[in-house]
C-alpha cells in the first residue's frame, strides 16, 4: 500500500511527468495519517535517521489529528496523492509580542522536486504565518542541505549566525 519511491501512497500510483500535475496544498486530515507517515518515513530515511516507531506514531496522530492539537500538518498532494509535508506550530516572541510560526519540518519527495510543489507548500505556511498575525517565521536547516539553504536564500531568509540552537533531549 504505501511505497513511496515509485510512488504509490494510499493505492494510487503517481505519475512522475510534469504534464497535467495539479498540485494542491491543504491542511492533512485524520485519514491522511497513513500518507503522513510515509512522508515522514521518506524524510527520516533522507536525513539517515530512524524512522518513528509505533508509539511515536500513536503520539503524532494524537498531537496532530486529536482533540487537542499540538501542531498542524499541511500536505501537498500532486492529483489528490499527498507527495509532501510540513510540520507548524506556534511560538511566542516576547519581543514582538506577537506569536512566532515555527516551521518543525517541509519535505517533497525526491521525484517531485523542481517542480515548485516544495515553493507552494512553503508559500502556503508563510500564508498561514501572516493569516495568524505571526510576526515572523522561523525553522532550522541542517548544514549539509545545499539545496534547501539555497532554496531559503533565493526565497530572501536570513541565516541567523548569531543564534545557535541547543537541543536537551528528556
Amino acid at each position: 500500500m504505501q511505497r513511496i519511491s515509485g510512488t504509490t501512497i494510499r493505492g494510487r500510483i503517481i505519475n512522475n511527468r510534469k504534464t497535467s500535475e495539479r498540485v494542491t496544498i491543504r491542511k492533512a486530515l485524520p485519514g491522511d495519517a497513513p500518507a503522513f507517515f510515509a512522508l515522514i518515513d521518506a524524510l527520516a530515511d533522507f536525513e539517515k535517521l530512524k524512522r518513528p516507531s509505533r508509539v511515536a506514531r500513536s503520539r503524532l496522530k494524537r498531537d496532530g489529528f486529536g482533540r487537542r492539537k499540538r501542531f498542524d500538518p499541511w500536505l501537498a498532494c500532486v492529483n489528490g496523492a499527498p507527495v509532501g509535508y510540513a510540520i507548524i506550530f506556534e511560538t511566542y516572541s516576547s519581543f514582538l509580542a506577537r506569536p512566532t510560526l515555527f516551521l518543525e519540518d517541509i519535505f517533497v519527495l525526491e521525484e517531485f522536486r523542481g517542480r515548485k510543489i516544495g515553493l507552494k507548500l512553503f508559500r502556503a505556511c508563510v500564508a498561514e504565518a501572516k493569516r495568524r498575525r505571526c510576526g515572523r517565521m522561523e525553522w532550522i536547516v541542517l548544514d549539509w542541505n545545499t539545496p534547501a539553504i539555497l532554496f531559503y536564500k533565493r526565497y530572501g531568509a536570513r541565516y541567523m549566525k548569531e543564534w545557535h540552537m541547543y537541543r536537551l533531549t528528556l
